[in-house]
Parts: structure tokens; C-alpha cells; sequence
């Protein structure tokens, strides 16, 4: 696909964004970068927001929570760019060929291998951690209902997402939507869970992300994972939308390829979490 495609009429489809960004760079696009910029800024709000917490004068109150919310907005920009072009106007061009179809999956693979280094760096802060005396406090009830539930309900959307796209492949369309259908579900529950369960710890545990080095732990590599499942469910809720209008089949399926490829990731990220963070804190406590 050209930049120049993006500038025709498809079908009396006329695409919001007529041409890609920064142009006379041929293939080149400055949208990651933009998503880029907007992610790193989500962690500099973070961590301003900490500051603010913890007593510091340095920036107002008001700097953290401005900065995440500025940063989610660019994020969302570059991801719009670049989502648009790498997939839904390769549709309206005629569909993304195979040569390009392992170019975007091989894109995915480099794109998770960052992520296992993000969530690698929260992991060895943890483990850093986890050296010392244990527990650094007292925790709090981690390994619950609500959490095995959560957990077998992501495992379980990831086992529905991977026969949607077999049906797909199959050319069996109203399995493809109904899997697909029930996916989404599961993943909107799990954030739902998830949430709860933070309403649980703050308000009626007294368990906060300035509660110690646990605490910021904690918060921090689930908050990222959430944080990742709700991007995911975000992408899954694009795909199902094209899928409404016919835009997927067995020969044309590439962005249901990687938006798998990224909600397995996170399921498998998730389990190690429980392990590690959960059942892991627990028996190390008991101990």
C-alpha cells in the first residue's frame, strides 16, 4: 500500500485521514513515535503524581494528574494514525497483501518483545525487593475469589479469541462473530474485576499505592496490565466493528492476527502476575 492509495475514493468511501504522516516519506511514519511520546508521558505523570502524594513541593498537585491525561490523549492520537494506516486503509486499497501481512505480524513480534522489557523492568523491581525482609507490611488479602474468577475468565477469552479467528480462517463467519462477540465480554468483565477489586483494597482494606515499596509494586505492574487489557479490548472492539461490515475473511485477516497475538500476550503476562505477585507474596508471607 502507497500513501498515494489513501488519496482515492474507494467505493464512494471517503477516509477521514486522506493521507499518511509525515508525507514524501514512502513507507516512513512518525505515528509510533507520537503513541511513543504519549506512553512515556503516562509514566513521567505517574510518577509525578507519586511525588505530589509522598509531600513534594517540587511540582503542583495538579502537574501528574494533568500530564496522564494530556499523555492519554496523545497516546490515543498516534495510535489512531497508526492503526488507520497500517490496517483500515489497507482494506478500502484492497486488502493488505501476504508479503505485507508478515511484515505487520513481524511488527508485532518486535512490538511485544518492548513490552516483555516493560513489564521485565516492574518484575525485577519486585523481585529487587523481594530480597529484603518479607513481608515489608502487612498485606492484604491477595489471593481471593475475585481474583481466580478474573483469571479464568482472561484465560478463557483468549481461549475464545483463538477459535473465532480458526472460524474466520474456516470461513465460518457467524462462529468468527459470536466467538469474537463473547471475547469482548469477557475481556470488559475482567476490567470490570479488576477494578473492583482496587475499590476492595483502597476503600475498605486501606491499601494504597503509597503503602510501601509492596504497594507501589503492586499497583504498578497491575495497573500497567490493565492498562494493556484495556488497549486490547479497545483493539478487539475496532476488530468486531470491521467484522459488522464484512471487512474480514479466510484470505483477509491480518489485524485479527496481531490483535490475538496481543491479547494472548497480556493473558500470559496476567498468569505469570498472579504467580509472582499474588499466590507468590502470600506464601512468601506465610513463610
Amino acid at each position: 500500500m502507497g500513501v498515494a492509495d489513501d488519496t482515492e475514493d474507494h467505493g464512494g468511501h471517503h477516509l477521514p485521514a486522506v493521507e499518511d504522516w509525515p508525507q514524501g516519506f514512502g513507507e516512513a511514519s512518525w505515528w509510533p513515535f507520537v503513541s511513543a511520546a504519549g506512553g512515556a508521558g503516562i509514566y513521567v505523570g505517574a510518577a509525578l503524581f507519586i511525588m505530589t502524594s509522598g509531600g513534594s513541593d517540587l511540582v503542583p498537585q495538579i502537574a501528574g494528574p494533568a500530564v496522564i491525561v494530556g499523555s492519554i490523549g496523545l497516546f490515543l492520537v498516534g495510535l489512531y494514525g497508526w492503526l488507520y494506516h497500517a490496517f483500515v486503509s489497507a482494506f478500502w486499497s484492497g486488502g493488505t497483501d501476504e508479503h505485507g501481512s508478515r511484515t505487520l505480524r513481524f511488527a508485532m513480534l518486535l512490538f511485544l518483545g518492548t513490552e516483555v522489557s516493560t513489564f521485565g523492568a516492574g518484575f525485577i523491581y519486585y523481585f529487587f525487593i523481594r530480597a529484603g525482609a518479607w513481608p515489608p507490611a502487612e498485606l492484604p488479602p491477595l489471593v481471593s475469589s475475585l481474583v481466580l474468577a478474573n483469571t479464568a475468565l482472561l484465560v478463557l477469552s483468549s481461549v475464545t479469541l483463538h477459535y473465532a479467528h480458526v472460524g474466520l480462517r474456516k470461513g465460518n463467519r457467524g462462529r468468527f462473530l459470536g466467538l469474537l462477540a463473547a471475547t469482548l465480554v469477557l475481556g470488559a468483565v475482567f476490567i470490570g474485576g479488576q477494578v473492583f477489586e482496587y475499590y476492595e483494597f483502597i476503600v475498605h482494606e486501606g491499601f494504597t499505592l503509597t503503602d510501601g515499596i509492596f504497594a507501589s509494586a503492586f499497583f504498578g505492574l497491575t495497573g500497567l496490565h490493565g492498562l494493556h487489557v484495556t488497549l486490547g479490548a479497545v483493539l478487539l472492539g475496532i476488530v468486531f466493528v470491521r467484522s459488522l461490515f464484512g471487512q474480514y475473511s479466510a484470505e483477509r485477516h491480518t489485524s485479527v492476527s496481531t490483535v490475538s497475538m496481543y491479547w494472548h500476550f497480556v493473558d500470559v503476562v496476567w498468569i505469570f502476575l498472579v504467580v509472582v505477585l499474588y499466590v507468590g507474596a502470600v506464601i512468601g508471607g506465610a513463610a
